[in-house]
């Protein structure tokens, strides 16, 4: 397994993948894959309703506490088919291109959103362990893009800053775990204070997510994530991605969860949302093996989360739910 990071190299392997998957997609764009916005859950935002919102009761009681409704989180938030920062926006730490994940709130009413720790890292392993990897110091500027390609810098729509890393903060910390070291890869993003009013919580094409999966795993079952590599030019179709999930990785203390697909996540998709058959936050992309089948490694959220909100000092940090309901089909 590798860190997919833009700053690795492609592969023959994978560049072929991309080009299958691509046509794939555009053949499959008539019936399948809408984006949100075209979707009727995108109308409700519009009007100022809140279909997720409805579903936090169905969290489970140890999720519901690491969560908070969209209509109670303090923010106006943008509606769906309006707003311009939401996940799935690429961050561009440096000369890194990442693919943002969930929306998250403080205790201040501070705006986040999630990223890959990875996407800060300066030094030049593939598989660099997150407890002693070189990475960018927190206060680092993030710029949130649309459009971005290998060809087109895209356009800037905010410029966060790094707030939290979970590789900085274990390596202060002194953490040794090898489950701990290798899949607790997650950073959040603050947003200006400006910025705010442009953003909306739920996925793109997905919506949701409905609350927090916490040991919700299960082999066999259907996942949907979004990625927005640069390295796909542009064609949205290729950004909602399905999988199906394996069983646990042995070794991984339930910090990482194996997804194969036909279509995977490819360097630039770091860090992804990715939630479950029922709309729960699952994890966030972390590695891509190029076995056949593909495989992606996600860092499971929920572990994650009570990780930052332990150590990260950000008092109140709860994951933002969707205001637009989700739905699996497509």
């Amino acid at each position: 397994m590798r860190r997919i990071d833009s700053d690795d190299r492609l592969t023959r392997a994978a560049r072929a993948l991309i080009a299958v998957a691509a046509a794939a997609a555009l053949a499959a764009t008539a019936g399948c894959g809408a984006d949100a916005t075209d979707s009727p859950a995108a109308s409700s935002a519009a009007t100022g309703t809140s279909g997720a919102a409805t579903s936090t009761g169905a969290a489970t009681s140890a999720g519901a506490a690491h969560t908070v409704a969209a209509a109670e989180a303090g923010v106006s938030w943008a509606p769906a088919a309006q707003a311009t920062l939401h996940p799935g926006v690429q961050a561009y730490t440096g000369d890194s291109q990442c693919t943002t994940n969930f929306v998250f709130t403080d205790a201040k009413g501070e705006v986040y959103l999630g990223q890959a720790a990875h996407c800060g890292y300066t030094g030049t392993d593939k598989l660099p362990n997150g407890c002693t990897a070189q990475t960018v110091p927190l206060g680092t500027a993030v710029d949130l893009r649309t459009g971005g390609s290998v060809r087109a810098e895209g356009t800037t729509k905010a410029t966060g800053s790094l707030a939290f890393s979970s590789w900085r903060t274990m390596q202060e910390a002194g953490e040794k775990g090898a489950d701990l070291c290798a899949d607790n890869d997650f950073a959040l993003i603050r947003l200006p204070k400006s910025a705010v009013g442009s953003v909306n919580p739920s996925i793109p094409t997905w919506g949701g997510p409905v609350g927090l999966g916490v040991d919700r795993v299960h082999a066999g079952e259907r996942v949907f994530g979004y990625g927005d590599s640069s390295l796909r030019g542009g064609v949205n179709a290729l950004s909602p991605h399905r999988g199906t999930l394996q069983s646990p990785e042995p070794d991984a203390g339930g910090w990482a969860h194996t997804v194969t697909a036909a279509r995977p996540g490819v360097p630039g998709d770091s860090g992804a949302a990715y939630v479950d058959s029922e709309g729960y936050a699952l994890g966030t992309l972390s590695t891509l093996s190029l076995g056949v089948p593909p495989r992606n490694s996600l860092s499971d959220l929920s572990r994650e989360l009570r990780y930052a909100q332990e150590h990260s000092g950000i008092a109140g940090l709860r994951l933002v739910l969707g205001t637009e309901p989700f739905h699996a089909g497509g």
